[in-house]
């Protein structure tokens, strides 16, 4: 067993198929897939199961993909040491977070932490999550809420760890004279449409924008209301073309009176009490997600991008 067969090993993994591990590798799929029997020749076990949709885990193969990671950590680790070189550290974020929370973090990382490299990638939530799990990024930075992983409404990968290093105010705005229906959202998936989602639920009538970024145009002209983050409303928020509204009741579309909102609470695993989303001015938090695998490798750059 060595070092490039651990790689290619990894890769295959991640990618479920030889051909988009050699891709992700530089590599030839021939290459690749003689790294894979090779190691699976010196371990004695088959590690994937070959399937006419891709290469699937087997038993001990699952079991190796959670030790095989903190290896080439290591590995890196003492090439380091006998080299110099500098540690580098990949960092992911929602793409709406790049340049609004994450440069605070990586300027965070780089105070406590010159000696590192920093590399920032901007992705969606899906492919924060599927890098972080191949280990193609250390951590990634995503908008969550809840006790765990996936609160907000999304399926995470699974042995992941978390670390909430601030908070996104959220605001129910619209324009002082505009509509205050429909409600604006954001295309399904985005991080914002899930969080109006759980407040909210199906019997609003909304009407769904392309991106944050329209929904909050859409509002400032009068089209209807949108819950939007703190990061896009500062100037409208001060200048008066938004202005906040009340999160404890909204308009009955019948009756024209105003009700209570409809929460989605959450339910705590531990206790089984139900854990509500939010009320006023309801926050997400913004949340830094590791493979809990690596975290002994990673734990000194955790600490320095928390707060």
């Amino acid at each position: 067993m060595d070092l490039r067969q651990l790689r290619g090993f990894v890769a295959v993994a991640g990618a479920g198929t030889v051909t988009g591990a050699a891709n992700n590798l530089g590599l030839a799929p021939a290459s690749v897939s003689e790294q894979v029997r090779r190691l699976e020749d010196s371990l004695g076990v088959a590690l994937f199961e070959r399937t006419p949709q891709g290469m699937r885990l087997t038993g001990p193969g699952a079991t190796l993909l959670t030790r095989a990671q903190g290896l080439l950590d290591h590995a890196d680790e003492v090439r380091r040491a006998v080299t110099g070189g500098r540690r580098q550290v990949r960092i992911g974020a929602l793409e709406m977070l790049a340049a609004a929370k994450l440069a605070a973090v990586v300027r965070r990382l780089a105070e406590r932490r010159p000696d590192l490299e920093v590399e920032v990638r901007s992705l969606t939530r899906q492919a924060l999550l599927s890098e972080v799990a191949r280990g193609e990024l250390d951590a990634a930075l995503l908008l969550d809420s809840g006790t765990r992983i996936g609160g907000l409404g999304f399926t995470p990968p699974p042995d992941m760890d978390f670390l909430d290093v601030g908070e996104v105010r959220l605001y129910l705005v619209a324009a002082p004279d505009g509509d205050r229906e429909p409600l604006l959202v954001s295309a399904p998936g985005c991080s914002i449409r899930l969080a109006a989602d759980q407040l909210f639920g199906a019997g609003v009538p909304r009407r769904e924008m392309t991106s944050i970024a329209t929904a909050r145009e859409w509002t400032r002209q009068g089209f209807g209301r949108a819950l939007l983050p703190d990061f896009v409303l500062e100037a409208d928020l001060a200048s008066g073309a938004l202005v906040p509204l009340d999160f404890a009741t909204q308009t009955d579309p019948a009756s024209g009176t105003l009700t209570p909102l409809d929460f989605a609470p959450e339910t705590d695993p531990a206790s089984g009490a139900l854990i509500p989303f939010g009320s006023d001015a309801p926050t997400l938090a913004l949340r830094l997600v590791w493979l809990r695998s690596r975290e002994a490798a990673l734990r000194d750059v955790l600490y320095a991008m928390s707060a």
